[in-house]
């Protein structure tokens, strides 16, 4: 009975211990726009517990501007946003204090989009044609670099700012083409609406391949344990994902109604094979060439190191 009693007593005073060890963290991870497949990870890992798992409590947010996640994180806001590295390479030459810690989509999704059997059947039909983009600065830059490496320039050309409309203007004919569409949404809403569209890939084009979707953190403060586990976590659910894309599917849209439509299950379909199977690791030449590429191309005075831009928070 002593040794009994002894052995009840110090069970009971392991507990608090215990109950410290199983203490879950808070962050906050800013989407780059509204919940879509892009995000598959994220949520596969909330419905399984991936989080939970390694003492997570992750709070997603789609943010009411796509131009407020780097904002946020630079101000303290938000522990993690999911942003472009195009768009990050432009924000550090700014002076802001962002970094890449991991990678959700690993190539372009951004193609220059035409109607399939419209008037622009190759890129040297553009010209005198009308373009439409949404967002000023890198787009404009990629469109530059297409018609460059297919003798034209962007003074042969109309620029036409749509607002986000992009598919939308094409259809109507507001546009011969569009910069910024995303080839595993924009294509399928295109045939739903039964006009076909046709995607020129960015990376076909003469321009170096890049992460579509990062994960970004304030350099200065990021908890960098806490962004560890975050991407164990997603990384294990990109390999559910990967192992089970149809049960990954129901998982997913079972999280909203608005999901469960034809546009994202086709979504879907195109953009699991796309995920980073490993999202903590950075590959250091994609990032140089991409800073060479803006250097030459005027978008930013100078050239930024690897390491200004991302960091492998897996190697360290």
């Amino acid at each position: 009975m002593t040794r009994l009693f002894a052995f009840v007593i110090a069970a009971l005073l392991a507990l608090p211990a215990q109950a410290q060890e199983q203490t879950i963290d808070k962050m906050t991870l800013i989407l780059d726009w509204f919940v879509n497949p892009d995000h598959g990870p994220i949520l596969v890992a909330q419905e399984r517990g991936y989080f939970a798992d390694v003492g997570l409590e992750v709070e997603v947010i789609a943010p009411a501007d796509p131009a407020d996640p780097p904002k946020m994180v630079a101000a303290g806001r938000a522990d993690l946003a999911i942003s472009y590295q195009p768009q990050l390479h432009l924000q550090v030459a700014e002076g802001l204090p962002l970094i890449r810690v991991g990678t959700l989509v690993a190539t372009p999704l951004n193609c220059l989009l035409v109607l399939a059997d419209g008037p622009v059947q190759t890129i040297a039909d553009l010209k005198g044609r009308k373009v439409g983009f949404s967002v000023a600065g890198v787009e404009e830059v990629l469109l530059d670099e297409i018609l460059r490496q297919n003798g034209l320039t962007l003074e042969e050309i109309e620029l036409v700012n749509v607002n986000w409309s992009l598919s939308p203007a094409l259809m109507a004919g507001q546009v011969d083409a569009v910069i910024g569409a995303f080839r595993n949404f924009e294509l399928n809403q295109m045939e739903i609406e039964d006009v076909p569209g046709r995607c020129f890939y960015l990376e076909e084009e003469g321009l170096p391949p890049y992460d579509e979707l990062i994960y970004i953190a304030n350099r200065d403060t990021m908890d960098r344990d806490m962004l560890r586990r975050f991407l164990s976590a997603t990384e294990k659910a990109t390999h559910y994902i990967v192992n089970h894309p149809e049960d990954s599917w129901e998982i997913f849209a079972g999280t909203a109604r608005e999901l469960q439509d034809e546009l994202n299950a086709m979504a879907w379909v195109d953009t699991w094979p796309r995920f980073s199977l490993t999202p903590a690791a950075v590959d250091h030449g994609r990032y140089a060439r991409f800073e060479a590429f803006l250097e030459a191309s005027g978008m930013v005075e100078g050239r930024r190191t690897v390491g200004d831009l991302a960091i492998d928070l897996g190697a360290q």
